[in-house]
């Protein structure tokens, strides 16, 4: 502060005596006190406390909606694309960041099998030579020859001038260090990717090298790096005592816009501007303290944002029950609701093959009747489905009834795939055909089996319906129950505990293909279309420790073969690649499981937030938190 003293002089001129003016009484002078600096804060409200913040630990939504102010992407995933955060920029085959070589492989080395399975080369291994994305071109191996096959390298290089917030440089050496941990027998989580790597290394400071094995080309390439963790900071634990160790639990590092300050168990974490995040120099974060508030109850959670203590509503609050309130307080400039579909499928699934055929079906055995071998009855069932109803009811519009097992907003979603509209009228017909009769021409009665193979004659179309007790699936379930019986189709409402539900293992419902029908939701982690979660090697069983989710049982050889080839084509961008088609077709027509809806994202936030959007991809609904602010006109609302 400058400051600026001005001192007036008077001159009086006069001839005649005037009396003196009086001695000038000192003053002290008042001390300037700084004008306070204003901190700005950030209140998010999350629906429950993290268990831990350890990347590699179990995460729930609030811990990674926290992560996403403590580190920033590495690479986010929005509006159906890959955006590099830390990266230079994506790899690309295009760019020759990304390389697919032909390589020379003899018995013995370790390569990706034709179908998608690591392997050490050994005859009768089937393999795909180098070129060869079909099955067409499968060749078995005679453990004698050598064998030219594609490898795939890409190149990720890192932003110059990244930091921890400890001060420390991030380098590519902490993206290995990150894979070691990943790769630990001790650390849990999926080591799909890590199976079928031959190698991840830092080849300069700022660049990391991955090398898939021969044989597994992969088409979602771009994201094949692992976000970096601090090597200097906790490679003195373990991988097994990291989960253990607070400064990685509870206070971990990281180089996006806030760092950990505080952690209050039950109440609240505390963090703050980071003054060593990438994007100070642009003004980011606009805030000063960030403050994670802990509320469960989602109608305490909305008084609070009407209040003015809570700035921000994470989706991770349940807030699917509390739409037409939520709307209403907006319509009145109360708050601001904000809504977008996910990538997560509620579905319907069929028990096609319950585990108890595994041993090959016979009644004579007790098997249950084959209910769901005939596809036309999967067909006439989806057809006396009112999913519509679903959609505008429980999810007040803001969802659509699925096609496929892409979102129609997914450029490899194909638009040309069968639909399975509400059709009481058609659905009976469909069910005529294949033998489900109405004997007594009462619709409120069961249909009876006459005719229909593996199914012995009389038997009623009565089937159980398994899910858990959250009150959107209480309303779904009951809406779908209706529906059903304007077919003739009786169903047996079973609301499971989520953990007798889930629970892995023979015996058990969904695990244990133990159900008629069931509805659950699968959660896709990427942006590519997950057909895997009906190919046939995902079909829980002893093979595999009862650990698939293809929990229908659905098994078709030309699905496989279709889903397979999709994933091993390579397109320049997914954006782009429209190799998904006949697999879809396939499924439309099969129809292992009956897509109800995509689930809804729902968050809230107080009039004037800027920044705040959701997105159906996005991982957090945090992911541009460093862009909060408060403002007057907010572009987009």
């Amino acid at each position: 502060m400058c400051l600026c003293v001005v001192t007036l002089l008077s001159a009086c001129a006069a001839k005649s005596p005037v009396p003196a003016p009086p001695e000038p009484t000192p003053t002290r002078q008042a001390a300037l006190t700084p004008t306070p600096v204003t901190q700005k804060t950030l209140t998010i409200c999350l629906g429950q406390e993290p268990a831990s913040l350890y990347p590699y630990g179990t995460l729930n939504a609030s811990a990674r909606s926290v992560l996403a102010a403590i580190y920033d992407g590495p690479i986010d995933s929005n509006s159906y694309g890959y955006q590099a955060v830390i990266l230079q920029k994506l790899p690309s085959l295009e760019d020759g960041d990304a390389l697919l070589e032909t390589v020379t492989v003899k018995a013995g080395d370790e390569v990706v099998a034709a179908d998608d399975l690591p392997v050490t080369l050994a005859a009768g291994a089937r393999l795909r030579p180098a070129g060869c994305q079909a099955d067409d071109c499968v060749v078995t191996y005679d453990g004698v020859s050598e064998i030219e096959m594609d490898q795939m390298v890409v190149n990720f290089s890192l932003l110059p001038g990244l930091t921890w917030s400890d001060g420390n440089v991030l380098t590519a050496d902490d993206s290995v260090y990150s894979f070691e941990l990943a790769s630990s027998p001790d650390t849990p989580g999926s080591k799909y990717l890590i199976d079928r790597t031959q190698s991840y290394e830092a080849v300069e400071e700022l660049m990391v090298q991955w090398w898939g094995k021969p044989g597994y080309v992969d088409p979602a390439y771009t994201t094949n790096f692992w976000s970096p963790t601090p090597r200097h900071a906790w490679q003195d634990f373990k991988a097994a005592e990291l989960p253990g160790v607070d400064a990685v639990a509870r206070a971990p590092i990281g180089w996006g816009p806030y760092v950990i300050d505080e952690w209050l168990s039950g109440e609240s974490i505390h963090l703050k501007k980071n003054p060593r995040y990438f994007r100070a120099g642009e003004g980011l974060p606009k805030f000063d303290d960030l403050i994670f508030r802990f509320v469960s109850d989602s109608n305490l959670a909305i008084s609070q944002l009407i209040a003015g203590t809570c700035d921000v509503l994470d989706p991770g609050i349940p807030l699917d029950n509390q739409v037409e309130i939520l709307k209403a307080f907006d319509a009145n400039r109360q708050l601001k609701v904000k809504f977008a579909s996910s990538m997560n499928l509620e579905q319907l699934d069929f028990g096609i093959l319950p585990a108890a055929f595994d041993d090959g079906f016979s009644l004579a055995a007790g098997d249950r009747p084959d209910l769901f071998g005939d596809r036309r009855t999967r067909q006439a069932i989806a057809m006396c489905l009112d999913r519509q109803k679903l959609v505008d009811e429980v999810l007040y519009g803001l969802s659509e009834v699925p096609t496929s097992f892409i979102p129609s907003g997914h450029p490899l979603y194909n638009e040309t795939v069968t639909e399975y509209s509400y059709d009481v009228q058609s659905g009976m017909r469909l069910l005529d055909e294949v033998g489900w009769k109405d004997q007594d021409n009462d619709p409120v009665t069961a249909r009876q089996a006459w005719g229909v193979a593996g199914v012995p004659d009389g038997t009623e179309l009565k089937l159980s319906y398994v899910t858990t007790g959250a009150f959107q699936r209480r309303q779904v379930s009951e809406i779908l129950d209706i529906s059903l019986a304007e077919c003739g189709i009786q169903v047996d409402l079973q609301y499971l505990d989520p953990l007798d539900l889930y629970r892995i293992g023979e015996g058990n419902p969904l695990f244990g293909r133990r159900f008629d029908l069931a509805e659950f939701a699968l959660a896709s982690t990427g942006l590519e279309p997950p057909c895997n979660w009906y190919a046939s090697s995902e079909i829980p069983g002893a093979a595999n420790n009862w650990m698939g989710i293809n929990f229908s049982g659905y098994n078709n050889p030309i699905y496989d073969a279709a889903c397979q080839s999709s994933g091993n084509n390579l397109g320049q961008e997914v954006s782009l690649d429209g190799l998904y088609t006949d697999v879809q077709k396939i499924f439309s027509d099969d129809l292992p499981v009956v897509p109800l809806y995509w689930q809804v994202k729902v968050g809230a936030a107080r009039v004037g937030l800027c920044g705040f959007w959701l997105d159906p991809t996005s991982v957090s609904s945090l992911w541009n938190i460093e862009a909060y602010e408060f403002g007057e006109n907010c572009p987009g609302d």
